[in-house]
């Protein structure tokens, strides 16, 4: 049996992944704020087991204590494979550097950065003693690796992710192991970040009315779209660990 967590599995990405996990009959931890209850009827309709846990990823004693025990509730049930999406993500503040807050740029590096080096780290720890072969998802952004006025946290959150990956997936080639890492662009969606983007001023974000014209427009990519395209390389075996992945090399 096949086990995915997922973070940030209540709406958008983490939502449409989480459906078509449930389809290919992989069985879901969803990790959010809020329970979606449509997850959990399409769980309990496909046989397949289902749990939710509630998590704010920006505490970090508290995402230690809620993954210590969803890993142990896992690895108990020796499964084949263990998929660990870090899908959540924060992208406030947008501001410039000099109008910053302290509070939302702690909480955008303990979401987007810190979180996702904990669950990582703790689950490869697991993997060490056991048969479970842990594959790692860390959702990232074309802004990890491109300076965008207003979004300097964001910038740096999503490049630490890039780097984080890279060098883990290193660590686990030296040592020999199944497991893998990567990190996966899924470029610009139509879920709440975007509203975000769009709702914040022009003095902090100068490319506002470009991503104003992406929604009038209609060019911004589904997330069924996107979600589809990623489980369907995951499933393929041919990922390649360490890789950081754009949704624009997956899709037509």
């Amino acid at each position: 049996m096949k086990y995915a967590i997922i973070t940030g599995a209540s709406k958008g990405l983490g939502e449409a992944i989480a459906k078509r996990l449930i389809h290919e009959q992989i069985a879901v931890v969803s990790v959010s704020r809020t329970e979606n209850e449509e997850i959990k009827q399409l769980a309990a309709e496909n046989g397949l087991f289902y749990q939710h846990y509630v998590c704010n990823l920006s505490l970090e004693k508290e995402v230690q204590e809620v993954f210590m025990e969803i890993a142990h509730c896992i690895f108990e049930k020796d499964p084949k494979e263990i998929l660990l999406f870090n899908n959540a993500g924060v992208i406030e503040p947008i501001q410039t550097v000099g109008n910053l807050d302290q509070t939302p740029i702690i909480r955008n590096i303990q979401v987007n950065l810190i979180a996702p080096i904990i669950t990582t780290n703790l689950f490869f720890n697991k993997a060490q003693v056991t048969n479970t072969t842990v594959q790692v998802i860390n959702v990232t952004s074309g802004a990890g690796v491109r300076s965008i006025e207003g979004w300097s946290v964001y910038c740096s959150s999503k490049a630490g992710i890039n780097m984080f990956t890279q060098t883990a997936a290193l660590e686990q080639a030296e040592l020999k192991t199944n497991n893998k890492i990567i990190a996966f662009s899924p470029g610009v969606m139509d879920t709440n970040m975007q509203t975000t983007i769009r709702s914040s001023s022009k003095e902090a974000f100068k490319d506002l009315e470009r991503f104003k014209e992406f929604k009038e427009k209609n060019t911004l990519l589904q997330a069924d779209t996107v979600a589809n395209a990623l489980v369907d390389l995951l499933l393929s075996g041919n990922v390649e660990s360490g890789k950081v992945y754009n949704i624009k090399d997956l899709i037509e």
